[in-house]
């Protein structure tokens, strides 16, 4: 077992974490899949308005790809299918029955699990419709079932801000996650990294076998598992790296131990916009009224299908993404303050990374959408390098992006990269930069000149 010592990164200090209790919500009543989720895909609805869906069901595949399909996460009629600018998919919208019925495919026990070879557990993942939970670096993009990746990546350590805790979600679930461990096992030569906090008291993630262990120490963010390949096993040019979320790795156990589709996992709800932070048990794709009505201390709020740093926008009659597990609500603010930068701090109202303003304090800060400035030329202060834990040089990179030079790109280390792993950039940027959308710019760039 190896330690990671993560010392650049910052953890946010934002009020409304979620307690690690959970928070009784009245049972979904519709659910969906939102193809824009996924990237690089071009989806082909195999349904309709009216037609019958079960749990497991092909709800669309990718016309790039035809043997990836997408598996409907309940099972009732198909609602609604909005579609955008020239009749893209949008949203797969489920009226959930009563009484749910799921995709039965024929269980697997436990011991046979380790023999079954990676063309087996390729057909399987296939005939579930689940091969979209497996992605792949470079680009974070699903996996190709004809790759051979090095190797595998699973991070059990949420540093997010308003994260699932992995240590109370995975509780007493060890026998559902050792499987999914051994399914993946076998799809990888250089075998499964499972990567968890230091001081982690959960045995789900301690007494993992047969894979690869490491321990995370230190700040934001640590807990992303491009963050974890580097200081790991680095990628490399011509390489290709997996990596599944630690959730999925119980729908993958689920899969093959009792031969359905089981679409729940655990989600919070946080944010100084809300009244009861807390975890929630909901599935994938679930509409998200039942859990914020009567739980906004205002209707004025920004909702987001993730984390506050990387999630979407979306609002209280939205949807959960596929891979978000988290729902975080900040209050909406234009208010531009009196004196903004020569106004002293106190510990209620000024937040400061870099120690701008007087404030010593330590406590939770109740963050709104505002900015406290606007887009403005770059200040090369190393405000990004102090927060990114890459031996990456994240300006060079920014502005070979800019300029599209091809080369340099690749040479500075975008293949590696994420803007997942830029967030904290964009935070923390006294010019208001959005590094990570620049990131991505980037790499649509190298995808579609690859």
């Amino acid at each position: 077992m190896t330690q990671i010592k993560i010392r650049n990164g910052h953890n946010i200090r934002i009020s409304g974490a979620p307690v690690n209790e959970y928070y009784n919500v009245e049972k979904t009543k519709t659910v969906s899949i939102q193809p824009q989720d996924f990237r690089y895909v071009k989806p082909k609805l195999l349904v309709k308005v009216g037609d019958k869906v079960q749990i497991g069901s092909p709800l669309f595949f990718d016309k790039l790809q035809p043997n990836i399909k997408w598996a409907s996460p309940g099972g009732g009629e198909i609602k609604e299918v909005i579609l955008g600018e020239r009749r893209s998919i949008q949203n797969i919208i489920i009226a959930l029955d009563e009484e749910e019925n799921s995709i039965v495919h024929s269980p697997i026990k436990y011991q046979e699990i380790s023999s079954l070879g990676k063309g087996k557990v390729i057909d399987r993942l296939l005939e579930a419709n689940l091969w979209p939970i497996i992605r792949q670096r470079p680009f974070n993009k699903i996996a190709d079932p004809n790759d051979n990746p090095r190797a595998i990546f699973i991070s059990g350590f949420n540093s997010a801000p308003l994260s699932v805790n992995l240590d109370f979600a995975l509780r007493y679930k060890q026998s559902v996650f050792q499987a999914g461990l051994d399914v993946l096992n076998q799809l990888s030569v250089g075998g499964v990294h499972l990567t968890f906090e230091a001081d982690t008291n959960c045995e789900t993630l301690t007494s993992a076998r047969n894979v690869n262990l490491h321990t995370v120490i230190g700040p934001h963010p640590s807990g992303n598992v491009g963050i974890q390949i580097h200081h790991i096993d680095p990628w490399k040019p011509n390489e290709v790296i997996w990596v599944v979320n630690a959730q999925h790795v119980l729908t993958i156990g689920d899969l093959f131990l009792k031969g359905i589709y089981d679409p729940s996992i655990i989600a919070t709800i946080g944010g100084p916009g809300v009244k009861n932070p807390s975890h929630i048990k909901t599935r994938i794709g679930s509409n998200l009224e039942p859990f914020l009505s009567n739980n906004l201390h205002t209707d004025d709020n920004r909702i987001i299908s993730g984390d506050v740093l990387t999630g979407k926008e979306t609002n209280i009659n939205g949807y959960l993404g596929y891979y978000d597990t988290s729902i975080s609500v900040i209050p909406n603010s234009d208010e531009r303050e009196f004196l903004g930068l020569l106004k002293p701090g106190n510990e209620n109202t000024r937040y400061s990374v870099t120690n701008a303003f007087l404030s010593l304090s330590k406590n939770t800060f109740n963050f709104t959408t505002q900015k406290s400035g606007s887009l403005r030329p770059m200040v090369p202060i190393n405000s990004w390098e102090d927060v990114l834990p890459m031996n990456i040089f994240p300006n060079a990179l920014y502005r070979s992006i800019l300029a599209e030079d091809y080369e340099e790109m690749e040479g500075l280390g975008l293949l590696e990269c994420d803007e997942e792993d830029f967030a904290l950039c964009s935070f923390v940027c006294p010019s208001k930069i959005d590094v990570g959308s620049v990131i991505r710019h980037g790499l649509n760039l190298m995808k579609d000149d690859g």
